[in-house]
Formats: structure tokens, sequence, C-alpha cells
């Protein structure tokens, strides 16, 4: 039996990369497909596999190594759980934009508390900014400071002006990075920007839907200098899943560093008295849309909006 990375997931197979290079396509072996895995795939891009060859001299994934971190969100399938969209990543990027398509500080909110819980680094990828008029400039700055000041790493890029790329190249040098976002935000774009000689397909905008059509259909983990991306297909919703009301606080950072001076340590900071967070809240350390984000993951469990 040989260990190899999985570099593309199509859901029905897979590329393997062994450690010497070679790259090989293979299936799910029976078992795994019938271990009832609640999850939309069972083996996803970023993880270390177990192979062996079948009897037609196939490889066949048998059994997947542990995993030290994933970014996971509610899947769109009903009949199942979740969707692992990628694992054992040191950084995730998230594509953001403000307009054509918009994308809403719940879902930024709600993909930044998916990677906390999985200890998942993120930076924000202000995307586009050579499209905004100067009104528009200033909320994106508005917004920049906002997440900055709760801990985040914020850059702003510009495929057409080539501006952040290099900024976003070094940050993704050594590492795996997963780069993620609503479809149109540019994520391809970028991963072709910094590695041109990338085969990434770059879509035009759906005028009616204000919204990208999907140019990466499968993910795929893509080599760029020393470093690897795992560009993912365009999400329009981003579901919480296995996350418990009693500890979503703790994933927002700026939320959980002002929780300490509740006067009830099992404080929701819903409308407690004494809570330190909705006073924080109140004189502005902590900002209201934000916390805005926090109540309505606390209050919403269908989250069918976000799926």
């Amino acid at each position: 039996m040989q260990t190899g990375l999985v570099i593309k997931s199509t859901g029905s197979w897979y590329a393997v990369r062994f450690d010497n290079g070679v790259q090989v396509v293979c299936k799910l072996k029976g078992r795994l497909r019938n271990e009832g895995i609640k999850s939309t795939s069972p083996v996803v891009v970023g993880d270390r596999v177990l192979l062996e060859s079948g009897t037609q001299g196939e490889w066949l994934i048998a059994g997947i190594e542990p995993r030290r971190n994933y970014l996971i969100r509610k899947s769109t399938n009903l009949s199942r759980q979740s969707h692992i969209i990628a694992a054992n990543v040191d950084r995730a990027f998230l594509t953001v934009t403000l307009s054509m398509p918009e994308t809403p500080a719940e879902f930024i909110d709600r993909f930044l508390v998916s990677a906390e819980a999985y200890r998942i680094p993120v930076c924000l990828v202000f995307n586009k900014t050579d499209l905004y008029t100067a009104a528009e400039m200033e909320k994106v700055r508005q917004t920049i400071d906002i997440y900055r000041t709760a801990g985040y790493t914020v850059i702003e890029t510009s495929v057409v002006k080539n501006s952040g790329i290099h900024t976003l190249k070094n940050m993704m040098e050594g590492k795996i990075s997963v780069i993620a976002g609503l479809s149109g935000t540019g994520k391809s774009s970028l991963v072709r920007a910094m590695n041109p000689d990338l085969a990434v397909r770059v879509g035009d905008m759906s005028a009616y839907h204000h919204s990208g059509k999907h140019t990466t259909t499968f993910a795929e983990m893509l080599e760029t200098g020393n470093g690897y991306i795992i560009d993912t297909p365009g999400i329009r919703g981003f579901g919480l899943i296995h996350i418990e009301r009693e500890e979503l606080y703790h994933f927002f950072p700026e939320i959980f560093k002002v929780a300490a001076g509740c006067s009830f340590h099992n404080c929701l900071h819903l409308n407690e008295p004494g809570c330190a967070v909705i006073r924080a809240v109140e004189d502005g350390s902590v900002n209201a849309g934000r916390y805005r984000s926090y109540l309505s993951m606390m209050t919403d469990d269908s989250q069918k909006k976000y799926r």
C-alpha cells in the first residue's frame, strides 16, 4: 500500500500525486464508498490517502490519513450533512467583492467562523478594486477596517491594475492554501495572475444575476512558485455545521476577547445582565454589524438562506 496527496476531486474520480511526483487517477474502494460518511464526498483535495492496486491494475483509495484541519460548510445536498471544501491547509483566502456580485457581510462572517473553528488562518482578499467609484472605495475601506480591527489579515487586489498580486503570491509561498469565494468574485483570475501558466478558466459575469458563471467545476490543487493553491468552485452560500451555540462566540475573536468580562460564565451574549459583549457593542469597541451576524447565527437554526 502506498500513500499520496489528493490534488483533484470530481466526486467520482480523484487525481493523486505520489511523493515522487508521479500522478495517478483513482477511484474509491467500495468499502470507503459505503461507510456512510455524511458528507458530499469522503475524500477531498488536500487529503493524504492510502492507495492499493485493484485486480485490473487500477489504483483504489483504500483509506484516509487523519486530517489536521479542514474547511467545512453545510451541504446543499439535503441527503447529506456536510461539504468539506479542502483539507490540511495552511491558510484560507476568501475573495470578497462589494458589488457585481456583492459578498454579504454575514457570508464573510460564516466563512470566518468555520475557519476559526478548525484553526485555519484566513486572509480576506478585497478584489476588483479597479471597478469601484470613490464612494464605493470608501465603503471598502470601512469594511476592511472592521475586519482588521477584529484581528484578520486583509489585502486589496486588482488583476487589471496588477495590484496586490505580488503580496498575495508571497503569502502563499511555501504553503498549501485554499482560495474560495462567491461565484464571480475573481478567484480564478487571481490564480491565473499569480501564475499565467496555470490553465484556469475565467468566466464572464451573468448580467441578470450580477453573479459569476462557474469557471472552476471541481476543486483542484495548483502549483504556484514554491506553494500550492487549492482552487475551489464558486459557492453561493455558507451554512455552518458542527458548531454548538454555546461555543459560537469563541470563533468571533473580538467577541471572545471581551466575553471574559461578562458577569456569568455561561453568558450567550444575547440579553443577559452584565454582558460585557453587549456593552462593547454599545460603546463601539465591537462592531455592531459583526454582532448582528453573531445573533443571526445564534437564532437561525435552519440557515436555509446560506445553503
